[in-house]
């Protein structure tokens, strides 16, 4: 019985589709390992999903979470698919990500890190602060203000 909601309930998990029937999802192969769902990535030459870089300008879109996570022994929403498989990228829609930096706010602006990358500030990491030559604003936007653990909606591409 201890499992009550007293102000809010939690936004979702990271890399989690949030309005499935208004998204375009596609299956791209993963070029290289990313640190968790829920992260912005370009199409590299090889036509491979990979983080962005440092003259990123404008992502492709965000890795979605898996379910169920086959083969992989992880805490839920926590990794993400290992480079050489195929798994799903919304490149328009809905999406509960993490919000690492900043107040995310309903209708603000939401910036990708491609540069300096932290255990704490992925790369493809979503901030609602812009640093100069770390982040890039995409076209995206809050639906909402975040949870107690930073996990809040964003619209891309809408």
């Amino acid at each position: 019985m201890g499992n009550s909601f007293l102000y809010r309930m939690p936004s979702g998990i990271p890399g989690d589709v949030s309005r499935k029937s208004q998204s375009t999802i596609e299956a791209h192969r993963i070029g290289a390992q990313f640190a968790s769902c829920g992260l912005f990535g370009i199409v590299d030459a090889n036509g491979s999903f990979v983080p962005p870089t440092a003259d990123t300008t404008k992502p492709y879109g965000i890795l979605v979470r898996a379910y169920p996570f086959q083969g992989q022994s992880v805490a839920l929403g926590s990794s993400a698919p290992s480079a050489n498989t195929i798994n799903d990228v919304l490149v328009r829609g809905y999406m509960t990500v993490m919000n690492n930096v900043g107040t995310a706010k309903k209708g603000g602006q939401v910036y990708v890190r491609v540069a300096n990358a932290t255990d704490t500030k992925p790369l493809g990491g979503i901030e609602a602060v812009a640093t100069d030559k770390e982040t890039i604003a995409v076209d995206a936007h809050f639906m909402c203000d975040a949870d107690a653990s930073g996990n809040v909606e964003i619209a891309y591409n809408i």
